[in-house]
This record gives C-alpha cells, sequence and structure tokens, in this order.
C-alpha cells in the first residue's frame, strides 16, 4: 500500500460551467481548480448538484481518470465516455464530485496508451499490453484525488466505481468511503473483451462478467445491467 499523502492542496479558483453532453443531457458544473497537488498536474474538481456537507448523507464522488480517446471523440474501445456521461448526472441528482485525472491510460499516458492498443490487436489484453510496453498494469495513484476532496472539505464520501483499488487507496490516505456505488456495465459488442478483462483481473466490480466465457464475452443479458 502506499504511503498517504502529507502535503495539502488548497482550492485555486471556482467557476460555474453550464454542461450539455452530445445526446443533449444539461447540466451545471462549477469547476474547480487547485493548488497544491501532489505530482502538479491539472486534475480538476466538477462540484455537482447540491449536498450538505454537514449532513448524514456524504457526497457522491467519482474518480474518473481522462480518457481523451473515450471521454472526447466516443471510443467505443473502453467504457470511458459512457462512464464519465453516466456519472455527471447521477452526481448532479445526489450531490457530489467528479474529480477529473490526468493519468491516461492507467496512468501510462496516451502515446503508450495507443500503443498498446496496437498490442492488443494482436492478442494481448489490455493488462498484459501495458506489461509488455514495459509499463505496471495500472499506475493510476490517487494521492491527488484525496487531496482535492481534502480541499473540499470532504472527509466522507460514497464512491461511484466498480474499481476496489480506488476505495483501498483512497481509505489509506484518510478518506472514509462509507459506500462503494456501481456504475453501470456500459457493455458492447467492441468493448466486451476489454470490460471482461476488468473483472477479471482488475476485480473490478462488473456484474455477471466474471462468469462470462471467452466465447461469449459479448454476454447479451448483461448489457442493461
Amino acid at each position: 500500500m502506499k504511503p498517504a499523502a502529507r502535503s495539502r492542496a488548497s482550492v485555486r479558483r471556482r467557476i460555474s460551467v453550464p454542461l450539455r453532453f452530445a445526446d443533449g443531457y444539461t447540466t451545471t458544473a462549477d469547476m474547480v481548480t487547485f493548488n497544491g497537488l501532489a505530482d502538479q498536474q491539472p486534475h480538476f474538481a466538477l462540484a455537482l448538484g447540491a449536498f450538505d456537507p454537514d449532513g448524514s448523507t456524504p457526497p457522491l464522488v467519482r474518480p474518473h481518470s481522462e480518457c481523451v480517446t473515450g471521454d472526447v471523440f466516443g471510443s467505443q474501445r473502453c467504457d470511458c465516455g459512457a462512464q464519465l456521461r453516466e456519472a455527471v448526472e447521477r452526481i448532479s441528482g445526489h450531490g457530489g464530485y467528479l474529480l477529473y485525472l490526468r493519468q491516461e491510460g492507467r496512468g501510462i499516458g496516451l502515446y503508450d496508451k495507443l500503443d498498446a492498443y496496437a498490442l492488443q490487436d494482436c492478442g494481448l489484453d489490455t493488462y498484459q499490453a501495458n506489461l509488455a510496453l514495459g509499463r505496471h498494469a495500472d499506475e493510476r495513484d490517487y494521492t491527488v484525488a484525496a487531496q482535492m476532496l481534502q480541499a473540499l472539505d470532504v472527509q466522507r464520501i460514497a464512491l461511484l466505481s466498480n474499481n476496489p483499488d480506488k476505495a483501498s487507496q483512497l481509505t489509506a490516505r484518510g478518506v472514509v468511503v462509507t459506500e462503494l456505488v456501481s456504475t453501470a456495465v456500459h457493455l458492447s459488442a467492441v468493448n466486451a473483451a476489454y470490460l471482461l478483462t476488468k473483472a477479471r483481473r482488475g476485480a473490478h466490480t462488473l456484474r455477471g462478467l466474471s462468469h462470462c466465457t471467452d466465447a461469449d464475452v459479448a454476454c447479451p443479458s448483461q448489457a442493461s445491467s
């Protein structure tokens, strides 16, 4: 387990931004930037909806790792864009934060991620491809996510994620995770093998996929889970 963060970040600026997604969904977010983040990268938070910071119900929080191909261009090779869209609406309805973390490709960067795609096209899975490039299977570090929450005076959260590593890392860094809230399974014929690998090798809680076989990775019955 990586050590807890020692430094404390602060809010740099908070500004209201109206959002409109390709499917027509609209909402308004406060975009929050920070000083003092451990890696000095331009991570930011979207404050969505309303919640009582002193109340008994913690904010719903999703740490979302940047995915230019999925978030911006709608790539079907992953489920990142769909998860981002879902998270914004769900957090807007509940109240909380989307933490947008600049760690493309599970932390290996855009160019290496595209190189990993080429290796996946040759038969490796998403974790094997990262390792073949001399990288770790998952290099993401959620120290800055914990710093962002501390700067926002958030100590307790409901975590919107299928990835148990996020909960483990945030807990180790002093964030109290009261609940792990799963996102939907955004399954397509293109990303089925990718999602199956995350469920099997990354222990992501993608309901039903861990029981699928390689011969039936589409698992149509799980598409609406």
